[in-house]
């Protein structure tokens, strides 16, 4: 029995994010991603004896940015806690974490379903540093026959944004983490890297009866790294509980992970509960204290945020769609923002952007940062095509050749010969050959078939290799033709 027929998922998700600082949260380590294994090390991240750690400004200033960006209550006290466990890629064997007293909590995160908008809860978002890397023989831990350890990554400052358990549909789920992910790269907060681990989820989910207010026994499905496997893994999990639901049996509560090539998930261990990790305050760091006036700075160094800058594009005249479209990209909506200061129309721009431009972009498989074509030039070209200076089948030429060569659509206008028509005597010329040449038409459109005007319209941009203007051609041919 499918999911969907009986059960209602109840999901909640653990989103873990690396900080965009250059060192570690509690050392001067560098967090840059690719170095050669255990090379970025130290004895503070390695836990080796006598060692103190020391708590990296710029990682709180991160967290309280992404709390408020989240619509979170910054705290004006937190603290740091051992969160003590075993595992190969932990060499302290305790994470320094936040547990009771986190940085951030109680927020939320609109995002946009069938029924209309619904907000996400955002239980929590606290500090805490990454633990090593585990580089395993095989695919995946499950089929490796050993594994190496990296240190690289221990210490490096994350974020962990704990959701409430709001999300109904695997649907539900992406689109939280799509708007969570946008906010987070808006903000500064990390690079939000997934495919280098710098944004990781752990997925939490239960069916219950459809009706229920109670919640199902639940599993915890750990480092998902992609979107694509979210909504795969909670595919199959939905079925899989389900089967065991519908045949009898019971959800065990336990740790999971996600085998991305078989697409199943596959059991690891008891879900632990928070007394199994013997919590404890971090004797080595003081309690943190954040004043309103620090709190009042990061918001003022926070940036137009994604929902914030799509109102201001709608408001300016474009569509919710293409605003959301825009508005998607981060890097996007920086290029139409630059643009825009250059005074173009604001929908043509929208249009010559995210339609002709991203179409070249696609079909080279670049991207805006390596584009010839910057935004003030892309503006100017706009201007030309609004002013009626090129036409647009001949601005999507100049755009080509700018494309490929950087040249200003000014210059490649003037030394091409490009300008658009717009003598009435030079096209009253053209438009006599054209009339001359193909009598048929002619009667056809003053018997009543508007389609050869069309035609007729064709054939003047045609002799004029297209630079005819025409708005003016259908206007003279119109005269002419009675």
């Amino acid at each position: 029995m499918a999911c969907d027929d009986k059960y209602e998922m109840v999901c909640g998700i653990e989103t873990h994010v690396e900080m965009a600082t250059k060192t570690k949260i509690f050392c001067a380590c560098s967090t840059e991603f690719g170095a050669e294994q255990n090379t970025h090390v130290c004895p503070v991240c390695l836990g080796l004896p006598g060692v103190l750690p020391v708590l990296n400004r710029e990682a709180v200033n991160i967290a309280i940015k992404a709390g408020l960006a989240l619509n979170c209550q910054v705290a004006s006290f937190s603290k740091f806690d051992r969160k003590n466990y075993y595992y190969p890629d932990l060499p302290k064997n305790y994470q320094t974490s936040q547990y009771d007293l986190p940085i951030a909590a109680h927020g939320w995160v609109e995002i946009t379903t069938a029924e209309g908008p619904k907000k996400i809860g955002v239980t929590r978002a606290h500090m805490e540093e990454d633990a090593g890397k585990l580089v395993h023989s095989g695919e995946t831990i499950t089929s490796s026959a050993w594994s190496d350890v990296d240190y690289n990554r221990a210490g490096v400052p994350l974020l962990e944004i704990v959701s409430e358990p709001d999300m109904r549909s695997a649907d539900e789920a992406l689109a939280y983490l799509t708007a969570l992910v946008r906010i987070l790269d808006y903000a500064g907060v990390s690079d939000c890297k997934m495919e280098q681990g710098s944004v990781r989820f752990d997925v939490n989910m239960s069916l219950r009866p459809h009706g229920s207010g109670e919640l199902g026994v639940r599993t915890e499905t750990k480092n998902l790294n992609s979107l694509s496997a979210v909504r795969r893994c909670l595919e199959y999990e939905a079925r899989r509980q389900a089967e065991v639901l519908d045949g009898g049996g019971r959800v065990v509560q336990e740790t999971r992970t996600w085998d991305e090539g078989r697409g199943v998930t596959v059991a690891l261990r008891v879900k632990e509960e928070a007394h199994d990790y013997r919590y404890f305050p971090e004797p080595d760091l003081m309690p943190l204290k954040i004043s309103p006036a620090w709190i009042e700075a990061m918001r003022r160094s926070l940036p137009e945020l994604p929902d914030a800058k799509r109102e201001r594009l709608i408001k300016l005249g474009l569509s919710p769609y293409d605003a959301g479209v825009i508005v998607a990209a981060k890097e996007l909506a920086r290029y139409f923002d630059e643009a825009l200061q250059c005074g173009p129309d604001v929908k043509m721009l929208a249009n010559w952007l995210t339609s002709e431009l991203y179409g070249l972009l696609n079909a080279q498989g670049g991207s805006l940062a390596d584009c010839r074509v910057r935004p003030p030039q892309l503006a100017a070209l706009v201007k030309l095509i609004k002013q009626g200076t090129i036409s647009g089948k001949t601005g999507k030429a100049v755009l080509e050749t700018m494309f490929s060569t950087g040249r200003d659509p000014e210059t490649i206008v003037r030394e091409e010969g490009l300008g658009q028509i717009s003598d009435t005597a030079a096209l009253a010329a053209a438009v006599d050959e054209v009339l001359a040449r193909n009598p048929k038409s002619a009667e056809d459109y003053r018997g009543g078939k508007e389609q050869a005007l069309g035609f007729l319209v064709g054939q003047v941009m045609r002799a004029t290799q297209g630079r005819a203007n025409p708005a003016l051609v259908n206007q003279l041919l119109k005269e002419k033709l009675g």
